[in-house]
């Protein structure tokens, strides 16, 4: 895994990845909101560095949630993405929300079983 992605700001990530400037900050206290009930829920599915894990800003970095986890990066991005897209900005066509609800759910499955099992090559 990249060093640099690791060191990536969560907010910009995410704020890039919902079509959001990452210097346009009108938004950014709900978007905010929104990655920390994701990173609570990743919590409870036992995914992150340390229980209790904020995102305060820019500061935050994908390493410093996934310490030695990094291989769950792209889902852990992923999941963080749709669960704050359909609360933000869901889409307004039923067949696409749906689309998204069940990436969402497979997602969470996904996670919860390298959480549970490992990598099949550990």
């Amino acid at each position: 895994m990249s060093q640099s992605i690791l060191e990536e700001s969560i907010m910009v990530a995410i704020k890039q990845m919902l079509g959001v400037m990452d210097n346009y900050d009108p938004f950014d206290q709900e978007i905010l909101i929104l990655i920390n009930s994701s990173i609570f829920k990743l919590s409870q599915l036992g995914v992150g560095a340390s229980e209790g894990f904020v995102v305060h800003g820019v500061e935050e970095t994908w390493g410093d949630l996934l310490g030695d986890r990094a291989d769950e990066l792209q889902a852990v991005k992923e999941y963080i993405y749709l669960d704050v897209k359909l609360s933000w900005d869901p889409p307004t066509q039923s067949g696409v929300m749906n689309a998204w609800a069940e990436k969402l759910k497979e997602l969470t499955w996904r996670i919860l079983h390298q959480v549970e099992c490992g990598s099949a090559t550990s």
